[in-house]
């Protein structure tokens, strides 16, 4: 079972909390959900061969926690922004806005073309940078 955190921003240690500017806390599991390795799977099967998809989610399950930017996340990865009408993206801010835990995304550094993957998590990341793009989001890189 997972135990939830506070967003790390507010100091040295990986504790505390973040309140946006709105006064919003977002609050992160500590690790992400099970659920979010076959989906991380499912998508990275489009770009890579099964033994590469394999070795990453392996990776993956395995790699630390840390945090960056939603700003920083979003021009690394070169992704578009859903908008807040999307259900998804909506669905995350109200668990956002109700302080319930949300589960870290999973990327992957695609050195080849200078880029990171969003391997899951692309609504929650969306939903967090409407809150605040400045707010660091939870996650696991490899």
């Amino acid at each position: 079972m997972n135990r939830e955190m506070t967003n790390p921003a507010s100091g040295p240690g990986l504790e505390g909390g973040e309140h946006m500017s709105n006064g919003t806390k977002i609050t992160w599991l500590s690790e992400p959900e099970e659920k979010d390795y076959p989906a991380a799977e499912s998508y990275l099967r489009l770009i890579c061969d099964e033994q590469e998809v394999g070795t990453i989610v392996a990776k993956l399950r395995g790699a630390p926690m840390t945090n960056f930017k939603a700003k920083d996340i979003f021009r690394a990865s070169g992704l578009s922004l859903l908008g807040v009408s999307n259900s998804h993206v909506e669905k995350d801010r109200e668990k956002i806005k109700e302080g319930k835990g949300v589960s870290p995304i999973l990327l992957v550094r695609d050195a080849k073309n200078g880029k990171v993957i969003i391997a899951d998590g692309y609504h929650r990341m969306c939903a967090v940078y409407a809150v605040n793009e400045d707010a660091c989001i939870q996650c696991k890189i490899v």
